[in-house]
C-alpha cells in the first residue's frame, strides 16, 4: 500500500458466491455501505462483466455512475466512479474474495485514489481510512452471514 491506497480485510462466514452477489448487485450496496454514502440503486443492474456501468444515488442526492474495470465472477470486482455523464475522477473501489474453507471467505476491500484528479474529492479521499473500509466489511458480513 501507499499514501493513496487504503485496504482492509476480514474473514466472513459465508460462501464467496453469496458475498459476491451482495457486492455485484448494486441494489444491495446501500444496506451495507459503511461510509453512509449510498442511498439507493435501481434493481436489475447485477454486474456480469468488465465494461458495464451501474448507477447509484448518493445520500446527498447526487447520481454516481460506476464503470466496472476489473471483474472475475465470484472473486473480483472493481469500479471507477464518476458524476453522471462525466469521465471517471480517478479513484477506484475494489473487492477481492478468496475462499478459505467451506462456507468461509477472506474479503479484501480497497480504495485507491492514486489517480484522483478531482480536487474537490481530495479531502474526502484523504479521510478514507482502513477503519471506514472495515465498517463496510462488517456490515457486509452481517448481511452475508444471515
Amino acid at each position: 500500500m501507499n499514501d493513496y491506497t487504503v485496504s482492509s480485510q476480514r474473514e466472513i462466514a459465508a460462501d464467496a458466491e453469496r458475498i459476491f452477489d451482495l457486492i455485484a448487485d448494486p441494489s444491495h450496496q446501500p444496506h451495507w455501505d459503511g461510509n453512509n454514502n449510498l442511498s439507493q440503486a435501481p434493481a436489475g443492474q447485477r454486474v456480469r462483466a468488465t465494461g458495464e456501468v451501474f448507477t447509484m444515488t448518493l445520500t446527498n442526492g447526487g447520481i454516481r455512475e460506476n464503470r466496472v474495470v476489473e471483474f472475475e465472477e465470484g472473486r473480483l470486482i472493481a469500479w471507477l466512479p464518476s458524476d453522471a455523464g462525466q469521465p471517471p475522477a480517478g479513484h477506484l473501489w475494489r473487492w477481492e474474495l478468496e475462499p478459505i474453507g467451506e462456507g468461509r471467505t477472506l474479503v479484501t476491500h480497497t480504495y485507491d485514489w492514486s489517480q484522483l484528479k478531482d480536487e474537490k474529492r481530495l479531502v474526502r479521499a484523504r479521510a478514507t481510512t482502513p477503519e471506514n473500509l472495515r465498517s463496510s466489511l462488517d456490515n457486509l458480513a452481517n448481511h452475508a452471514e444471515t
